[in-house]
């Protein structure tokens, strides 16, 4: 498999608070890597490092091979980013948004539709931002991540707010994506993570504290659920 993201030595101090520590991955193209981690872990400030939301303290990423540091913008291209609360204009309708979203990342107004479509946002494209639940409005966050069809995602708490119906449709979606991206999802639910995930990646302290798929994990923690694993690895 193609190495699309790399991270070598990767660190992110705030002051005296260390929240990535000497991270060093490698993902890959066709895998779902779900990062599971306790509040304050370092999983949202990884996927803004990675997105180029956010400039590590020391370390480099690598994205398609290219140093994000030296080429920001062609780098960013690559990636479609859902952060957590992703910001929204609320005087817009959906599609007026995703138009505006398209313009920017240079993709084409078709696109736009398919977005709409794996969003499941049809029914209220032309409805304001404002007038949107938590959930719809999560949904239009997820449709701008995947405008322009990227060959990565970078998807933090991509589930949050929605109905089961939502979250059920939303997770196959991810899943047929990812047979030809590099998807990775931060999320503090165990069941969603072992329903798609290639790979498993526990934070603690912001280090890496177990990589591999569920077997893997369980076989290495000498435990018997993820749940188990999760639990000994960050108490």
């Amino acid at each position: 498999m193609a190495i699309s993201v790399r991270l070598e030595h990767l660190r992110k101090n705030y002051g005296n608070i260390m929240a990535v520590a000497d991270l060093n991955a490698e993902f890959y193209e066709g895998q779902i890597v779900a990062l599971l981690g306790e509040n304050g872990a370092g999983k949202s400030t990884l996927l803004n490092m990675m997105a180029g939301f956010l400039a590590p303290s020391s370390g480099k990423i690598l994205i398609e091979g290219e140093d994000m540091s030296l080429t920001p913008e062609s780098c960013k291209k690559n990636i479609g980013f859902l952060p957590e609360g992703s910001p929204l204009y609320d005087d817009m309708t959906v599609r007026e948004f995703l138009n505006y979203m398209a313009d920017l990342k240079g993709a084409e107004t078709s696109q736009i539709d398919e977005a709409l479509a794996k969003a499941n946002l049809e029914e209220v494209s032309a409805c304001k931002i404002d007038a949107l639940s938590k959930g719809y409005r999560r949904r239009v966050g997820f449709a701008c991540a995947v405008l322009g069809d990227p060959p990565i995602l970078l998807l933090d708490e991509p589930t949050d707010g929605l109905d089961p119906n939502q979250k059920a449709h939303l997770l196959g979606i991810i899943k047929d994506m990812s047979k030809k991206k590099t998807i990775i999802i931060s999320t503090h639910l165990l069941d969603e993570a072992e329903q798609i995930a290639h790979r498993i990646m526990i934070m603690h302290r912001g280090m890496i504290k177990i990589d591999g798929c569920k077997d893997a994990v369980c076989k290495q923690t000498r435990t018997v659920s993820l749940e188990n694993a999760f639990i000994k690895l960050t108490r």
